[in-house]
């Protein structure tokens, strides 16, 4: 039962990693593109970590996957903000 579990949370992280990758190749612009790829991108690592953290279902694992989806968590976002920012300065200054 427990390889089930593992294998859903696996699938599911997988899957919202290709739906992210597709994202960044299909979507028209700067900002788009980095909403989908922090998004799906952290969602499906922290499917695939919990996967992980169950197969394994040893202490001191878990509690680095709960570090590692917590540190995603925090710079994911902060990082896209970042890079956002920049693109649109960049395009700001490409137009005048």
């Amino acid at each position: 039962m427990v390889e089930v579990l593992v294998a859903i949370f696996l699938l599911l992280g997988g899957f919202f990693a290709l739906i992210a990758a597709i994202g960044v190749l299909r979507l028209p612009d700067v900002l788009t593109r980095m909403h989908a790829s922090t998004k799906a991108g952290t969602l499906g690592s922290s499917l695939a970590l919990i996967g992980c953290a169950i197969y394994f279902g040893d202490t001191a694992v878990t509690v680095r996957v709960i570090a590692i989806i917590l540190f995603l968590m925090l710079t994911a976002p902060i990082g896209a903000h970042m890079l956002g920012r920049a693109a649109v300065r960049v395009d700001d200054n490409v137009k005048t």
